[in-house]
């Protein structure tokens, strides 16, 4: 009994916060903010006695949200802007989808009064479709004199209209083909190319693995890599890889000679005290104890090494101009490292870490055009970083 006392009590207090905040959002008029959460409030159990302040509140709301909405846009067409008919637009449709978030919960009783709230639901299709024509017309027609320019950010902004015009109005007129201009004629088409002012031959599997940008997953809405120029594309921008220096060490093979010695235990012997006798326990017999003896290793050790270091720039230019816009150093480093040993005398002298070595070999030196492509693997990695964080067009 005590547990469903403060059940219900729980309850009743739940509900009580919701109604207060409901209130609230309708004071500040917030009335949408309000039908959402006496709807919320009304979604379990709504015909319950403890939810009618939800059902006066929901309807107080409706009817402020309905009045403000249609004031609004008498006084938006009265306007003569045609700037507001996307406004316009999207207030009839908040309209109609206020009453189809309310219209499963009716009818919904006021039992103090016994009848039902009442919500005065209007046919909104109408206006929907003549206001969704308006802006439809209004946006074609703009875009169209949008693409009079030659400017790449205003053909962006007719791209948006035209794209936001295909989801309201799928299919009108010839939008989808002024989509696909606009967006041609808004990108960014860089054209990428290599310097090589090394006096090393660059290998060429290296330079198709830099220049392929489809790897690179760089392109985006409105930038677009290429690395071979391609008819009827207008380049703007231009991105140079330009490598200054290319330095590979001579392999090297370093020897290290050591000793080590340990010692280990070699079975039992009988204990002798200082007069040279056998020490027995308490039964007379002789006791024993381990007997050592040292083992040496002689160790050779070897450590082949081979660097290379690549210094490149990554230059911005507009082409147009022939401009430098900015310029960006980069360099990158590939090591090829390899530690073996040998050995004389008794393996169990040398620590159990170095076993490993002493199953190591020489290895073939990579030749110098290997360790140039291995190092352009980590330059291609901070080549990506560069152009993702520092866009052609601010």
């Amino acid at each position: 009994m005590k547990k469903t006392i403060l059940l219900l009590s729980l309850i009743l207090f739940v509900a009580s916060c919701g109604v207060k905040q409901t209130q609230s959002m309708l004071s500040d008029g917030d009335y949408d903010g309000a039908i959402n959460r006496a709807v919320d409030g009304l979604r379990s159990n709504k015909n319950a006695k403890e939810k009618q302040d939800y059902v006066y509140l929901l309807e107080e709301a409706f009817d402020k949200a309905k009045e403000r909405d249609l004031r609004n846009i008498d006084l938006l067409v009265k306007s003569g802007n045609p700037r507001n008919f996307e406004t316009i637009y999207n207030t009839y449709l908040h309209l109609n989808n206020r009453q189809d978030l309310i219209r499963p919960l009716l009818p919904l009783p006021l039992l103090n009064k016994g009848k039902n709230a009442y919500f005065p639901f209007d046919n909104y299709n109408q206006e929907i479709v003549e206001s969704r024509n308006t802006l439809s017309k209004y946006l074609y027609e703009n875009s169209k004199a949008l693409m009079l320019t030659n400017d790449k950010l205003i053909y962006r902004r007719a791209f948006d209209d035209l794209t936001y015009l295909n989801q309201i109005n799928p299919n009108y007129k010839d939008v989808l083909k002024l989509i696909d201009e606009t967006q041609f004629k808004g990108t960014d088409f860089v054209n990428v190319y290599l310097k090589n002012e090394t006096n090393l031959v660059i290998p060429r599997n290296l330079q198709n693995d830099l220049l392929d940008f489809s790897t690179y997953g760089m392109n985006d809405k409105w930038t677009v890599y290429h690395s071979t120029s391609q008819k009827g594309i207008n380049y703007e921008y231009g991105l140079i890889l330009n490598f200054r220096q290319i330095n590979i060490t001579p392999e090297q093979v370093k020897e290290k000679e050591f000793i080590k010695e340990k010692q280990i235990k070699d079975g039992l012997k009988t204990l002798i005290d200082n007069n040279g006798r056998a020490v027995k326990d308490s039964l007379g017999n002789p006791i024993k104890v381990d007997k050592f003896k040292t083992i040496r290793i002689s160790i050779y050790e070897f450590n082949q090494f081979k660097g290379c270091q690549i210094t490149a720039q990554v230059d911005y230019i507009n082409i147009k101009t022939n401009q430098l816009l900015e310029s960006f150093p980069i360099s990158s480093e590939s090591i090829f490292e390899n530690k073996y040993a040998t050995y004389k005398g008794d393996k169990r002298a040398s620590d159990n870490s170095y076993y490993s070595y002493f199953d190591q070999r020489a290895l073939p030196f990579p030749s110098n055009e290997q360790m140039v492509y291995d190092t352009g693997e980590d330059l291609k990695l901070k080549l990506k970083d560069i152009i993702s964080r520092n866009k052609f067009r601010k």
